[in-house]
């Protein structure tokens, strides 16, 4: 695999992770509500989304999903449900205020982030997909392990990354205040978004 093999697909990953979805607005709020270390957490859960994805991928599922597209549709299905839970619950808890001390931001424990940002990642199955189309083209068989581990690595950096300069941003006391004079209004937008996000990953 030539350099700019390798370079290209770490772009076109990044524009593609810079891209607005469920991952984005999750990290949103959860930098909001819950402060920048645990969204750290979350932005670390969905680099591991990533590496499964694209390890996935590399392994030959986005080939099984041609293959047995009812395998593909179930995990479309499951992993649907599972963003319009989240949106349930940001529409459940909309009204309710927002504790704002140390105690209370820290509520979402730095292992239960990565867990949630796993999850949530792992909840649309269509990045396998878009690794798969992306690898096919420009990871050649053959390949040495090496260079798909280093491949890998810096998938998972830049979905990492991304999101980490996400949560920065909107953990600032200015977005922070903007989101606390309006949260329900925002919550419910947040949760009007995912409930789409999961249905368009369901139905699409």
């Amino acid at each position: 695999m030539t350099l700019s093999a390798f370079l290209t697909v770490v772009v076109i990953h990044l524009l593609a992770a810079m891209s607005p979805g469920p991952s984005f607005v999750v990290c949103i709020r959860t930098a909001a509500t819950h402060g920048f270390r645990t969204a750290v957490g979350l932005s670390i859960g969905f680099g591991l989304g990533a590496v499964l994805w694209a390890s996935a991928a590399l392994a030959g599922l986005a080939l099984l999903f041609e293959l047995i597209p009812s395998l593909f549709t179930a995990l479309k299905v499951i992993g649907g449900a599972f963003l319009l839970w989240i949106a349930f619950q940001m529409w459940r808890h909309a009204p309710e205020p927002l504790d704002m001390s140390a105690q209370g931001l820290n509520t979402l424990s730095f292992a239960r982030a990565i867990r949630f940002g796993f999850l949530t990642f792992a909840a649309n199955p269509k990045p396998a997909v878009f690794f798969g189309a992306v690898f096919v083209g420009l990871v050649p068989t053959g390949t040495s392990l090496p260079v798909l581990v280093a491949l890998v690595a810096a998938i998972f950096a830049n979905e990492t990354l991304w999101y980490i300069v996400v949560a920065r941003l909107f953990s600032m006391s200015h977005p922070r205040a903007l989101y606390l004079r309006a949260k329900a209004w925002i919550d419910r937008a947040f949760g009007t978004l995912l409930a789409l996000f999961g249905l368009k990953i369901a139905m699409g």
